[in-house]
């Protein structure tokens, strides 16, 4: 896909329609059917169906374009945590992914304490495994060691955009995050300081982004969002939705039930009070895979959905001025 000639719209065009029936055709069959479930500036899925069998088609924007491909290396290095992948062709990011069934949300266990831990400590686990794993799959790599220069950046890039940009960084935040740049580099070398490798972050991971399969394994779909970077930033994502999900405050002992659980998975190459004292800055860094995966995305949108989702990065940015989803 050309990010200069790209756009959404054509999606809901019948060549696009015709050309995702061959790849399905291809892959398990001729499909009865083929509706939308979800279009949406950086992603459309589809469900599908096949001599009676449930199927779901996705194709994300070209800034996200490694979902295909990175699903078919998991599939291969974790296959029991990820949903069973039909068929995937990485150069068109067409990825064919098997029904399991409802989410873990929509199964109700998004409620309970016990899926939240579950789903931070497998969550590692898959991270350990996958260390070394997915480094050439051309995902974009944000370390503790870039983030200081990723936020100035950040910062100065969108503060500089027209006011009328929706895009734009307001002034005043602007300054306020440039004041805290200090601390984002106390954070990073807090971080560094574990001396922890690099892996992939899920970085959209909760449970609506989580099945429960048949034989009881937890498996993720939805990984357009992903990139490189330190673990424990990876845990962002599950902690700010177990708290908004349970109705936690900050400092309430069951997000550190969830929080010390991963951390486990990290014990042998970290002393626990060393990645327990990190861990509210590496929380705050995660912040940062948010913003990216948001400026992949308006990248290529049409000023009409920037005018909707334009702000998302610079929003995200501002977030780094808020207090964690965890606190000691």
């Amino acid at each position: 896909m050309s990010t200069s000639t790209w756009t959404s719209a054509i999606w809901a065009t019948e060549e696009f329609r015709a050309e995702l029936r061959a790849f399905v055709t291809a892959a398990i069959g001729v499909p009865e059917r083929v509706e939308e479930v979800s279009r949406r500036p950086w992603s459309v899925v589809w469900r599908v169906t096949v001599a009676g069998r449930t199927a779901y088609a996705k194709q994300n924007c070209p800034g996200q374009a490694h979902e295909a491909r990175l699903m078919a290396r998991l599939a291969q290095v974790v296959p029991e945590h990820v949903v069973p992948v039909l068929a995937a062709e990485p150069d068109r990011d067409l990825l064919l992914t098997a029904d399991l069934g409802p989410t873990v949300r929509e199964g109700g266990g998004g409620a309970e304490l016990a899926t939240w831990i579950r789903i931070a400590t497998e969550a590692s686990v898959v991270q350990r495994e996958l260390v070394g794993a997915t480094d050439d799959l051309g995902l974009t790599v944000l370390s503790p060691g870039d983030a200081l220069t990723y936020v100035a950046d950040a910062v100065g890039r969108l503060a500089a955009l027209a006011p009328t940009d929706p895009r734009r960084l307001a002034p005043e935040v602007a300054i306020l995050l440039e004041s805290l740049l200090p601390t984002v580099g106390r954070w990073a070398e807090l971080v560094e300081d574990l001396g922890l490798p690099l892996t992939l972050l899920h970085n959209d991971l909760h449970a609506d982004n989580l099945v429960t399969a048949p034989d009881g394994t937890l498996r993720c779909f939805d990984l357009g969002d992903s990139l490189l970077g330190d673990p424990l930033a990876g845990l962002y994502v599950p902690l700010a939705m177990a708290q908004e999900t349970l109705g936690l405050t900050t400092d309430d002992p069951r997000l550190w039930r969830i929080a010390d659980a991963a951390l486990e998975v990290w014990s042998d190459l970290a002393p626990p009070a060393a990645l327990r004292a990190a861990l509210p800055a590496a929380l705050q860094l995660g912040r940062l895979g948010r913003v990216e995966s948001w400026r992949r995305c308006v990248a290529t949108m049409t000023p009409e959905e920037r005018a909707v989702h334009g702000s998302a990065p610079a929003d995200r940015l501002a977030s780094l001025l808020d207090p964690g989803p965890l606190r000691t």
